[in-house]
């Protein structure tokens, strides 16, 4: 067993839970990735859990099973059966983050098939290339598609205080009507190429801001019991959203010799935003900010409406039924939290408390930035930003938007899989299994797209039967790639952030991993153009590198969280078993719930003195 470090023993001084604290209150923190995808398995109506029973808790990151420690009661204490409800609130709530996600992925696919659309290109200053299609200067090209990276960059820094300073509701209300804005202003532009650039600016601040907002309101006002189900819409519309754009743009390029064949793809970003920001009006505002903002009665009966509850008169107010009382002392504990550990700090310096020597959290944040850097430069985001002008530049028998609609379709498809795999193999091997497959393609279509097929411009009775068949495998071993990126390196990363850090810097580590990831959206979509123009094929070269890259971090230095808490998380860095990473799927955690097994599945472990099961530290 490993030696409990002495900072931690019973009786230390401290300012956070010891062993014996997270024992005795069960804080189960564990945000599973089924959460990210699934409906909610148990309702409140279901039975108190016992520890022998299930191990795997399913609430969401924020939201423990217990009461507060400053309540002092645990949920299992005394049995409740409180039936939850899907209220129409609920339904709402569902429609408006679910369309957040389909607006953010819309946004992210569109404008790729536009940039070799003949009407689009003679507009914008481009010209017929070899091939005999339509092509930007690679100057355009980046200019065009970098600016929404820009803006979403900025505006998932700005989202929080602003968010924190106007209400949840309220900012959603305000980016989405900027996000019309932006989509008007590029749907009206004529010739002029700066417009364009603007309104897409102008976009992106809006899409980067919702992008992290809805997940934030989501998390702050729907019930325990479908929140996974509305994250499952979120996650999954985002792709959707992707795929949909594709199709849009394989269809509307038929009017080749027209600006509907841009504007009506461009154009209906209009409508997904005026119905979201439509559905936003109908929303309450979130019960934690409220209660940050001692607005307490208030954020009960927006709980209680959430739940289809009706409040009764106490001696200390209006107070709703069990479940709601303990997620609302819950949320106060954390509050309090909070504001203890950043009393004296401002919105700048408080980030300085993320990379803290304390329990490594400068090593999670700075994995969790990594984790997000190499998500982005895997390769997948140049198919989906420049899919179409790199395969309209080889002669290939399929067309580009068509090419482009499946691998969207294959992407949306393969986000499934890590539904089971992410809990079944783990994080670590999902990484290493997604990271070697998309390696090994990203250099075959490097080296069969530079030496293989047929040049540009070759008419399609001259190509010969070996090019076309480098042809077919070099779009096959691209679906590959991105089938790999989207069941594995696509989602992991996020289930990462969400799981590896404590409470109260959690949201402030988590934007630092998603501003990172912003930041290489830019840094992407802005200078792949012309590396592409330089280097032509050989750019997945650069990418496949990175993979490799990334390959290698993983295996020497990310540990695996599956199955263990926020409490546990910290234990495994304070001990010492994150040190050796390629062993930590087998540590069981000293403190709380030793099973780390998928949904309560094996019970294996030597029962210790005061009732946990235990294994010697793997470390």
């Amino acid at each position: 067993m490993a030696r409990i470090p002495s900072s931690l023993r019973e009786g230390a001084p401290q300012d956070r839970p010891t062993y014996k604290d997270a024992r005795a209150h069960d804080m189960r923190l564990k945000p599973h990735i089924l959460l990210l995808f699934l409906p909610a398995t148990m309702s409140a109506s279901s039975p108190p859990i016992k520890t022998d029973q299930a191990k795997e808790d399913l609430t969401p990151p924020t939201v423990s099973r217990t009461v507060s420690m400053a309540s002092g009661h645990h949920d299992t204490a005394t049995p409740h059966h409180e039936t939850s409800k899907v209220t129409t609130r609920c339904l709402l709530l569902m429609s408006t983050v679910c369309s957040g996600g389909f607006l953010f992925g819309y946004d992210i696919g569109v404008i790729s098939g536009c940039l070799i659309m003949k009407d689009f290109v003679l507009r914008f200053g481009g010209e017929q290339s070899a091939s005999g299609g339509w092509e930007l200067p690679a100057d355009t090209q980046a200019n065009i598609t970098a600016l929404l990276g820009a803006g979403t960059f900025f505006g998932s820094l700005l989202q929080a205080p602003l968010s924190d300073w106007l209400g949840r509701q309220k900012s959603m209300i305000l980016w989405s009507l900027i996000f019309v804005i932006g989509a008007i202003i590029q749907t009206a532009t004529e010739t002029a190429v700066a417009q364009l650039m603007v309104g897409r600016l102008i976009a992106g601040l809006s899409v980067g801001a919702l992008s992290g907002l809805c997940p934030l309101y989501l998390g702050e006002t729907a019930p325990k019991a479908i929140r996974g189900m509305i994250v499952s819409g979120y996650q999954l519309l985002i792709i959707t959203g992707i795929a949909v754009s594709y199709g849009i743009a394989w269809a509307s390029q038929t009017a080749e010799n027209s600006s509907a064949s841009w504007r009506i793809p461009i154009g209906l970003q209009m409508l997904w935003g005026l119905i979201l920001l439509i559905l936003v009006l109908f929303l309450p505002e979130s019960p934690r900010w409220r209660l940050q903002n001692g607005q307490i009665e208030q954020a009960k009966a927006t709980m209680a409406s959430m739940r289809g509850i009706a409040l009764h008169d106490s001696p200390q107010g209006p107070r709703g039924d069990h479940a709601m009382e303990a997620e609302f002392a819950e949320m106060e504990m954390f509050i309090a939290k909070e504001r203890e550990v950043f009393k004296h700090s401002n919105y700048v310096t408080a980030y300085a408390k993320c990379f803290s020597l304390d329990r490594q959290l400068w090593r999670r944040t700075l994995q969790g930035m990594l984790l997000q850097t190499f998500q982005q430069l895997n390769g997948q985001n140049y198919y989906y930003y420049y899919g179409p002008t790199f395969f309209s530049s080889a002669a290939l028998a399929l067309n580009s938007f068509q090419i482009q609609f499946i691998l969207g379709i294959v992407s949306l498809i393969c986000t499934f899989p890590a539904l089971y795999t992410i809990e079944r193999v783990g994080r670590r091997n999902l990484l290493l299994f997604g990271n070697t497959v998309c390696f090994i393609c990203a250099f075959i279509v490097a080296f069969v797209g530079h030496y293989a097929i047929a040049p540009a411009g070759t008419p399609q009775d001259q190509i010969t039967a070996s090019q076309k068949s480098a042809g077919n495998a070099f779009v096959a071993f691209a679906i590959i790639h991105l089938a790999a990126y989207s069941s594995s390196i696509g989602p992991v990363p996020w289930v990462y952030l969400s799981e590896s850090f404590p409470q109260e810097v959690r949201a402030k580590s988590i934007s630092l991993g998603a501003a990172a990831n912003w930041f290489w959206n830019f840094m992407l979509s802005y200078f792949s153009p012309k590396l592409s123009v330089q280097y032509g094929t050989f750019i997945l070269l650069i990418f496949g590198s990175i993979v490799f890259t990334s390959l290698v971090f993983t295996f020497l230095v990310l540990p695996e969280t599956r199955g263990l808490t926020v409490e546990q998380v910290d234990v495994m860095y304070e001990t010492g078993a994150a040190n050796r990473p390629w062993r930590t799927s087998k540590w069981v955690p000293p403190v709380g719930d030793s099973n780390r097994g998928v949904l309560g599945a094996g019970t294996g472990g030597v029962t210790n003195k005061t009732g946990e099961k235990a294994r010697d530290d793997m470390a």
